[in-house]
């Protein structure tokens, strides 16, 4: 019989995919820890939208007979009388029962978190990966799960083919594990997945920060007509500047040397190396600045963030000079 889980765990984030794996990993060691049985009882509850009442009578003692996993959605957004009642029960869970709660880390119950850390819960960390790097980890982790090691170039690769969605991600590193027998390169990576993701935001940050002014504003349309996320594009776009402007502040030198001072994989540095020529300290400065404008703009700052993408584009490409 495998060991039973922590009899209370916290699931702190807003990434679904994260939240829905944490769920059911735990779910499945209450399972293997009561003789293997899939029968074990699992209630879900918004903890969110529930009344009080509602609450006491799913973490009365006297309802649990048998063994069971009670997941509470939505605890941010409990009311006050509901979180002494959550937090109640978090002190002392009855026997047998594995108590999971689903947080944000923010709303109006955002005390629950460090008052449900204090009782011993279970960490599970889910936050949104958003930023370049993070999807980067993300890929790389999904490999390290079945035991494969990739390059950098084959992580980037797969990223611009298949795109930002972590569902999407997580398949294609399975099927591209399972199909190629672990053997997985650049050229593995366009056979499989080619024309997927036509064009994303690594491909117009690098026509832009590289000065082809005719193929990024192209690349950039084909992108939003193909329903590309603008927050996507924004963020691929400062990702490229940022990288220049570290890398570039860093001076010349061996990529390989240089990758563990500036917390980036070789290749990356050497991507970064090429395409800064082109770019001053000043420059660099002034296009800092005009992607975290741009940033601001996508999330709600502009009226049009088709507009916006473009002009701030078009600023890059001005700010770069002919190499």
């Amino acid at each position: 019989m495998s060991q039973r889980p922590a009899p209370l765990h916290l699931v702190l984030g807003e990434e679904e995919l994260l939240i829905e794996r944490a769920v059911s990993a735990i779910t499945a060691q209450a399972r293997e820890g009561s003789n293997g049985s899939d029968s074990m009882p699992v209630d879900r509850l918004r903890a969110g939208d529930a009344s009080t009442a509602e609450l006491a009578e799913l973490l009365s003692p006297s309802l649990f007979a048998e063994e069971r996993v009670i997941v509470l959605e939505s605890a941010a957004e409990a009311g006050k009388d509901a979180v002494n009642v959550l937090l109640d029960a978090a002190a002392s869970p009855p026997e047998g029962v594995v108590l999971v709660l689903l947080h944000t880390g923010g709303g109006r119950a955002k005390a629950m978190v460090p008052a449900l850390q204090k009782l011993g819960a279970v960490v599970h960390e889910c936050a949104k990966v958003g930023k370049a790097g993070e999807r980067v980890e993300f890929v790389r982790n999904e490999f390290r799960a079945v035991n494969l090691r990739v390059s950098g170039d084959v992580v980037q690769a797969l990223i611009e083919s298949v795109g930002s969605d972590l569902r999407e991600l997580a398949a294609a590193c399975s099927q591209l594990a399972a199909d190629t027998g672990g053997k997985i390169d650049v050229a593995a990576v366009h056979r499989y997945y080619s024309g997927k993701a036509e064009v994303s935001g690594f491909d117009v940050a690098d026509l832009a920060v590289s000065g082809d002014r005719a193929a990024a504003m192209e690349a950039l349309r084909w992108a939003t007509d193909r329903g590309v996320p603008a927050v996507l594009l924004a963020d691929a776009l400062a990702d490229s500047v940022h990288t220049i402007a570290r890398v570039g502040s860093a001076g010349r030198g061996d990529p390989f040397k240089m990758a563990g001072d500036l917390g980036m994989p070789p290749w990356k540095v050497k991507k970064a190396q090429g395409q800064s020529r082109g770019w001053t300290g000043a420059t660099i400065g002034e296009a800092l600045q005009v992607v975290a404008a741009l940033n601001a703009d996508v999330k709600g700052g502009a009226a049009d963030t088709n507009y916006a993408l473009e002009h701030a584009l078009s600023r890059i490409l001005d700010l770069r000079q002919p190499s």
